[in-house]
């Protein structure tokens, strides 16, 4: 589960690239904000999502929850990086899109966060990475729920 890879500047243009043909598909008839994801696999492949929102707000989903679902749905579950593209509705994204703390926690489930790279674009030359331990520093994952060894544990 370990995503230690660097990105090539071409990956970081192809990924952003998918994350901003993903967000034309937005379904955000409400909130109007439109975002995409592009979500590189270990094994390379490229998985994408848009946000969907729905009138009852809460059954909604994230463009990042979108992709790792459809990933972890045929068997990816090992990821290396996510592009995140999204601004209010049109063709100019006038700000970065970063991540909300539930999508930070789904990721924290699939990759170490010391090396998942985010990256927030604006477009294909204006953009930011970062790690999932610097957007979440103290983050809960499957580790902590891992038997402590100084622990008594009744079974």
């Amino acid at each position: 589960m370990e995503c230690t890879d660097k990105l090539t500047p071409d990956m970081i243009r192809t990924l952003i690239g998918g994350a901003l043909t993903a967000r034309k598909m937005s379904y955000s008839p409400y909130s109007h904000y439109q975002v995409g994801a592009a979500l590189l696999a270990g094994d390379g492949r490229i998985v994408t999502g848009c946000n969907i929102e729905n009138a009852a707000y809460s059954p909604g989903c994230c463009a990042e929850r979108t992709a790792i679902f459809k990933a972890v749905s045929e068997g990816i579950t090992s990821f290396k990086a996510i592009a995140i593209a999204g601004s209010p509705r049109g063709d100019v994204l006038t700000q970065y899109a970063y991540p909300c703390g539930v999508c930070r926690q789904v990721m924290m489930e699939f990759c170490d966060p010391e090396h998942l790279q985010v990256i927030v674009a604006k477009s294909e030359d204006d953009y930011r990475i970062t790690t999932l331990r610097e957007l979440l520093p103290e983050g809960f994952g499957p580790d902590n729920l891992a038997a402590d060894e100084n622990t008594d544990v009744k079974e």
